[in-house]
């Protein structure tokens, strides 16, 4: 039997918060980490005066047995986000060296990693706003703007896309990376790619596999599904050849040894993987159902949270929430009029939405 784990009480400023607070903003899983990620660290920290490298290695070739790839096409990372700044890192150093021009398209609103070490280099970023009746990912638009650039461009596509827990459908996806030319690469960030249900999904993996492209990128994290975001293990997968250049800009030991004890032991429970999952949906129903008794839309989450429509500025929406002991997430221009909210167990979602029916009745929703 799965344990759940109580909800943290400090917030990501260090400010202590009552214990009653739901923490439904930053997409974290509130079940906390697996117990079996637990045991593998007690059993272990005796060991932390070492250097991690054994169990770095253990890790990767977990990984490329489970994803059926070789060792060489994987590189970990301190949280994805490292390997995120690896790619734009590589792809600068490359047009740079070849006197190539070099910008980064991403839709907006997405992840905005790409876009942060993009800016601290001076890269051009170019903003793609979603499609705005159904918040799709704008392929067309930015395979249009990458065709007139004289460069290398890195398409950022978040699969499924945060904060809009919606995917790019398989075949659009493979026919925009088939057609495209040497010049044009794609970093697919799939941090949420084991939440998703739908059946036209395609992970980039599988087309890393299929050699579709030698410019593909998958960055994948244990920060989601496996609750270990204070632990940041992540990687990205790729051909041997861009693992070998991406390793260039990565840290040495970003792998540290707890983390790698941790992410091992959580591949191999499935039992915490399918209640994490199930939690999940259920929770996610819960949701999905008040929202439409309320007649408030929401998108379809192929995630672990849920944008939906709210009648108020999102500021004023957070304020009333906070001030009934829930976090929800920010705002995420240009898109207005919608919230997200993190999906926590499904006992925080009821409470959620009881303070949801209970703004209907005060008329703040």
């Amino acid at each position: 039997m799965i344990k759940k784990a109580p909800l943290a009480a400090i917030n990501h400023k260090g400010i202590a918060l009552p214990s009653d607070v739901l923490r439904l903003n930053f997409n974290e899983n509130a079940l906390g980490m697996p117990p079996s990620a637990k045991q593998a660290i007690a059993d272990h920290i005796n060991l932390a005066f070492r250097y991690p490298d054994e169990y770095r290695r253990k890790l990767i070739s977990k990984l490329a047995t489970r994803h059926n790839v070789t060792e060489s096409q994987i590189s970990m990372g301190n949280g994805s986000s490292e390997n995120i700044r690896s790619v734009v890192q590589m792809l600068n150093t490359k047009a740079l060296s070849q006197g190539l021009k070099f910008q980064v398209i991403i839709p907006t609103p997405t992840f905005h990693f790409a876009e942060l070490y993009a800016s601290l280099l001076n890269i051009p970023v170019v903003r793609v706003p979603l499609i705005s009746d159904d918040f799709a990912i704008d392929l067309e638009t930015m395979q249009c703007i990458a065709d007139k650039f004289d460069g290398i461009s890195l398409f950022y596509l978040v699969n499924p896309n945060n904060p809009t827990s919606t995917i790019i459908k398989s075949k659009k996806l493979q026919k925009c990376i088939k057609d495209a030319p040497d010049n044009h690469y794609f970093l697919l960030d799939e941090a949420y790619g084991d939440y998703v249900r739908d059946p036209g999904f395609t992970s980039g993996i599988d087309l890393i596999k299929q050699q579709l492209s030698d410019n593909i990128i998958v960055t994948r994290t244990f920060s989601k599904l496996y609750a270990m975001a204070g632990l940041r293990v992540g990687y990205a997968i790729s051909n041997a050849l861009t693992v070998k250049s991406l390793e260039s800009f990565m840290s040495l030991d970003n792998t540290n040894l707890a983390g790698a004890l941790a992410a091992s032991a959580a591949l191999d429970d499935t039992e915490f993987r399918d209640y994490a999952l199930q939690s999940n949906n259920e929770a996610r129903l819960i949701v999905e159902n008040a929202l439409d008794e309320l007649g408030l839309r929401y998108l379809d989450s192929q995630a672990c949270f849920v944008l939906h429509e709210i009648t108020t500025e999102v500021p004023l929406y957070q304020s009333r929430m906070a001030e009934h002991n829930i976090l929800v997430g920010r705002e995420f221009l240009p898109i207005r009029g919608y919230n997200r909210v993190s999906l926590g167990t499904p006992e925080q979602m009821q409470k959620f939405v009881t303070t949801l029916k209970l703004f209907r009745d005060k008329n703040w929703l």
